[in-house]
């Protein structure tokens, strides 16, 4: 099930059902809103962004409210992410799914939110997406490939393309933003070729875990699996986080996996991830790509978990297609 697309002048809400906004400079939400205000939209916040606690998150009453409150609101047409963090696994048994089923909206985060969307998606058969929030959109530079993906998925239902973006950078929100550097990139990095089609699932690979064993981890069957980590992955603690989600039973009927680029201080090579496919007899007969410019990476783009995807990797590259429509019978 998808979301009605959104048009200019539609309004965005923006949540925390991870970390406060409190942890971001006023700055960067002032430019994140100018952002999204230029792309036409209409932005306000809940009433629980900026509170927080020791842990900087807030109750898990405040925050299933704020949650609750967007998708109930008929002038809420997108709700957004205000950042990551740890906690967001702690909502998935308080949420009303029922109210989420019954007014679908575009619902976006990355990280942390992966608990979130796959739970959504799981519950409800809504199609949640795996993409920018607040933070990644105060970003003053190298935006260009984020928003325009993040546009697509927003306000069309089209195929798209999800292509290697120019360049790319470490994805540090949470430093100053004239101090970004870009390294140049043209192309993914193929482990393993082939031809894959199915559904997207996944999303941050240690937040996916979390949901191994509930109610709230979709399917693997038939999946194309994108996983990502952040710089507190690194490659010891990525292979066996892998491993472990390769041992659940639906994992045998993965089509493929792709991997998002990895930030500088997990110190993941290439030589390391080579060796780690290797190692999985799992995943022998699959294609299996590195290097994709989503996560916790920037820029980025936006997946929609859910939606069907072909992935075509050869010796001439990879062609990544992400389909926008239901499927027909």
């Amino acid at each position: 099930m998808f979301a009605d697309r959104l048009k200019p002048g539609d309004e965005i809400r923006v949540i925390a059902p991870s970390a406060s906004i409190a942890l971001l400079k006023e700055e960067q939400i002032n430019l994140a809103v100018n952002c999204l205000n230029q792309l036409g939209f209409h932005v306000t916040f809940a009433d629980h962004v900026h509170e927080h606690d020791m842990f900087y998150s807030t109750s898990i009453e405040e925050r299933v409210k704020d949650l609750h409150d967007a998708f109930a609101d008929e002038n809420v047409k997108g709700i957004l992410s205000g950042l990551g963090g740890y906690n967001a696994n702690q909502l998935l048994a308080h949420l009303d799914y029922d109210l989420i089923r019954k007014n679908p909206k575009f619902f976006c985060g990355y990280g942390d939110m992966t608990a979130l969307s796959l739970a959504i998606y799981q519950k409800t058969g809504l199609v949640t997406y795996i993409g920018p929030d607040l933070s990644v959109l105060g970003y003053k530079h190298g935006v260009e490939y984020t928003l325009e993906l993040f546009l697509t998925t927003l306000t069309n239902d089209a195929p798209y393309e999800i292509y290697p973006s120019p360049h790319w950078s470490e994805d540090h929100w949470y430093k100053e933003k004239e101090s970004v550097s870009f390294i140049k990139q043209d192309k993914y990095l193929v482990l393993q070729k082939g031809q894959a089609e199915g559904s997207i699932i996944g999303g941050n690979l240690t937040t996916l875990a979390l949901l191994q064993g509930t109610e709230y981890k979709p399917s693997l069957k038939n999946a194309i699996l994108f996983i990502e980590d952040d710089q507190e992955s690194y490659p010891q603690t990525f292979e066996r986080t892998l491993q472990s989600l390769l041992q659940q039973p639906d994992a045998k009927e993965l089509k493929a996996v792709l991997i998002g680029r990895f930030q500088k201080e997990s110190s993941m090579t290439e030589t390391a991830l080579r060796r780690i496919i290797q190692t999985k007899d799992e995943l022998k007969h699959v294609p299996v790509v590195a290097n994709l410019n989503f996560g916790h990476v920037h820029p980025m783009a936006t997946i929609p978990i859910g939606a069907n995807v072909t992935v075509d990797a050869g010796d001439d590259g990879v062609e990544i297609i992400i389909e926008q429509e239901e499927a027909t019978e």
